[in-house]
């Protein structure tokens, strides 16, 4: 891992998305506390297991699954990761994807997440990029921009 952050505390973090596996999940208890909060475009879950199945159903999902950290800002018990979320849909034949995004975190005492808050835009950064709703979102897209 590239050095993104002296906080130890999030820098474990890091550490764990640009290297996440599936097997990872099973020990994100290492990372999250037991009641911690996660929310994307997608899901609004609470809970250490709720959490777990969020990241299960990702692998899932789609092939090669993997997180580029690009900036850290850490202020206190805050903190928030700009990165990149490369992957390739399962089901289609398409290439390599990336949704550019950024997480808001925060931390307890002991540097658990208490709270993670995923950023990105659902309609520009995934459903663009399907083969029929695709076509839809980009043409709703260039008619709603005059």
């Amino acid at each position: 891992m590239t050095q993104k952050t002296a906080d130890p505390r999030v820098a474990r973090i890091v550490e764990l998305f640009e290297h996440f596996t599936r097997d990872d999940v099973a020990r994100l208890g290492e990372f999250y506390a037991a009641k911690a909060h996660f929310k994307d475009p997608f899901n609004d879950v609470r809970g250490l297991s709720a959490v777990q199945q969020v990241f299960r159903h990702m692998f899932d999902a789609l092939d090669e699954p993997r997180f580029v950290v690009r900036d850290v800002i850490v202020q206190g018990d805050q903190c928030f990761l700009s990165w990149d979320f490369l992957f390739r849909f399962k089901r289609y034949r398409e290439g390599l994807q990336t949704v550019h995004g950024g997480s808001q975190l925060q931390l307890d005492a002991i540097g658990l997440i208490l709270h993670h808050r995923d950023y990105w835009d659902a309609a520009e950064e995934l459903y663009e990029k399907l083969p029929l709703v695709g076509s839809l979102m980009r043409w709703l897209k260039k008619r709603a921009s005059g």
